[in-house]
């Protein structure tokens, strides 16, 4: 009995600290100013295109339905991760509590995981769209739009509810312990553990396999079906218009799926945290302020869309 209290009070911390990037004052500076900058840019992008898509009725289609959750998506993300994260950047390191680190865990996947699965929507979006055109209006419906978002989001509050429960059930050697890392993620805090993680690491590669990979698969299948269809446009300008709807969507998922399969499905012997730190930092600010750029540079009707806004606003402001 005295041996057991004993493991049970060395194995429940009540904080975490994460690392710090840098212990340069200059470099911490520089750190916060560029990192802030980009969590603005991302909210401002993406908040642009949410405006745009829902004042201009020429949107009001499913494609830019979805597009406008993204980038409602996007916003969500970043804004789990950066605030905390700039807090912490002068290496002060200050604590978050058990809880806490769970909460940010929680939702951090919960948003990642939706944001995979919305993109398989997106692609089914385009085949129906570019493989039945007379149909499309009478598949996509706005009911069908609702319940596959609504499933998304369920399916992915779903496993990553198991997921984090299952995480913070483990004990954690020591009462200060420190995360290499910018944020509580999956893989840095079970390597903090003191107990056997086989079990969690297996059920994290389920996890990660039906958020990254059947998605990824239903993509390509899409996609497959997607390029042998405009193959069969006859003319050379339909065919490029048709893929310049869909470049931009998979700009995006390449970007989004090998940045996260390279975290979540590597083998833990090939990875190391400096890598798996340096690789989230691109899906925490280079996808999300991609996104937004992808889609209005390569986008006619969202560029025409901003144009007409500016432009009314331009009005609005000199009369």
């Amino acid at each position: 009995m005295l041996v057991r209290k004993t493991v049970f009070n060395q194995s429940d911390p009540t904080e975490f600290v994460f690392r710090v990037f840098t212990t340069v004052p200059e470099f911490q500076v520089l750190l916060f100013l560029l990192f802030l900058l980009l969590y603005l840019m991302i909210l401002c992008g993406n908040t642009a295109i949410i405006c745009v898509v829902c004042t201009h009725s020429a949107l009001h289609t499913p494609m830019y339905f979805f597009l406008a959750k993204l980038s409602f998506l996007e916003i969500c993300y970043t804004t789990v991760v950066v605030p905390l994260m700039l807090a912490n950047i002068f290496g002060a390191q200050k604590p978050i509590s058990l809880a806490g680190c769970g909460i940010q865990m929680f939702f951090f996947v919960t948003l990642g995981s939706t944001d995979c699965f919305l993109l398989a929507i997106m692609a089914y979006d385009r085949y129906v769209a570019i493989c039945h055109p007379l149909h499309y209006a009478l598949i996509m419906t706005r009911q069908l739009c609702v319940q596959m978002l609504c499933g998304a989001v369920g399916l992915a509050f779903f496993l990553s509810l198991q997921l984090t429960v299952l995480i913070f059930t483990l004990p954690f050697c020591g009462h200060h312990q420190e995360i290499n890392h910018f944020l509580c993620d999956v893989p840095p805090v079970l390597r903090l553990a003191c107990a056997d993680i086989r079990v969690h690491q297996a059920v994290l590669y389920v996890v990660s396999i039906l958020v990254l990979t059947v998605p990824f698969l239903l993509i390509c299948v899409s996609y497959v079906f997607i390029t042998l269809a405009i193959l069969r446009i006859r003319s050379a300008e339909g065919r490029c218009r048709a893929f310049s709807t869909c470049s931009s969507h998979l700009t995006v998922v390449l970007l989004q799926y090998g940045c996260c399969s390279l975290v979540y499905l590597r083998p833990r012997s090939s990875t190391s945290e400096d890598e798996d730190r340096q690789i989230a930092l691109v899906y925490t600010f280079v996808t999300p302020l991609l996104n937004p750029l992808i889609y209005t540079l390569r986008n006619k009707d969202v560029k025409g869309a901003l144009r007409n806004a500016i432009v009314c606003k331009a009005a609005c402001d000199t009369s």
